[in-house]
């Protein structure tokens, strides 16, 4: 192996190097000679401290070399390299990492690729004739059907109606991957982990404000429809809870009144003077009107 010792006509041209830096990028932004590396056979860099404020921490490096077997230095290339100490950008995201739900405002459009594991091909009912049609079946100038009583295929529109009621008719479909990440997500947002959940009196499962969805995710998942709750309009879990459950807490009803019964057809004697045959007042004694004595 060839030593990797600097070449001492280069390691010795360290004036031609910060000439050539200074040139570059002005005399105030190169600093002090740090050192001298060779990098091959009669090919060394000098390096220099980097005075700019900007860029603390960096050096610029000047490459110089030499033709065998003479004595004249060039340059090769002079670059501003950052140190153990530099101050970095960060590395570089590409755009589709760095999205976030809730970026997107009004007017951005949002490209899906190709090959997004979230999605898979739905059915459209284009590529393929109606069931039971006669293109099914055979060509159409090999059939034609002339008796009233068979009964015709069914048209393609009925068809595409029924699709669009189940939910197709769509180029692509969330595949299982995407409809896992989308339970993860309502789970985490409006699940039984949560601190409202925690402290609710029930789950919505059982609550009469729940508005069910349709497909696989409409097993565990519903809309909320209480204005007053803190998740209206919102996908929850149906284990997920709040204090707004329909049955959390029912006013109950004030009781009736009884009817007012008023009798005025028996008439109650009242007496005006005392019963004299009881009490401590001896039966032969005078009698006394009500009254003043």
């Amino acid at each position: 192996m060839r030593s990797r010792t600097p070449d001492r006509l280069c390691a010795e041209a360290v004036e031609l190097a910060r000439q050539a830096a200074e040139e570059a990028v002005g005399a105030e932004a190169v600093g002090p000679h740090l050192g001298v590396q060779a990098d091959a056979d009669r090919v060394v860099t000098h390096t220099f401290e980097c005075l700019d404020a900007a860029y603390r921490g960096w050096h610029w490096a000047v490459t110089v070399a030499r033709a065998p077997r003479a004595k004249n230095v060039t340059l090769d290339e002079v670059v501003l390299l950052p140190g153990a100490d530099a101050v970095l950008a960060p590395e570089w995201v590409p755009w589709s990492d760095r999205l976030r739900p809730g970026d997107m405002g009004p007017g951005d459009l949002l490209p899906t690729g190709a090959d997004d594991l979230r999605l898979e091909p739905g059915w459209t009912g284009e590529d393929e004739p109606a069931p039971n049609s006669a293109v099914a079946l055979v060509d159409d100038e090999d059939l034609v059907v002339t008796d009233p009583h068979v009964q015709p295929a069914p048209a393609r529109a009925r068809i595409n109606a029924v699709a669009e009621e189940l939910g197709l008719g769509r180029s692509r479909v969330l595949s299982r991957l995407g409809l896992h990440l989308a339970a993860e997500r309502w789970e985490k947002s409006h699940g039984p982990q949560t601190p409202m959940a925690q402290a609710a009196p029930a789950s919505c499962a059982s609550c009469g404000f729940l508005v069910p969805i349709g497909g696989s995710l409409g097993q565990a998942f519903g809309v909320c429809g209480n204005e007053f709750g803190p998740a209206d309009g919102q996908i929850v879990s149906f284990a997920y809870g709040c204090g707004g459950h329909s049955e959390a807490a029912v006013i109950p009803a004030p009781p009736a009144p009884s009817e007012l019964i008023l009798d005025e057809l028996v008439v109650e004697p009242l007496p005006l003077h005392p019963d004299r045959a009881s009490g401590s007042v001896e039966p032969d004694g005078p009698a006394e009107e009500l009254g003043h004595s």
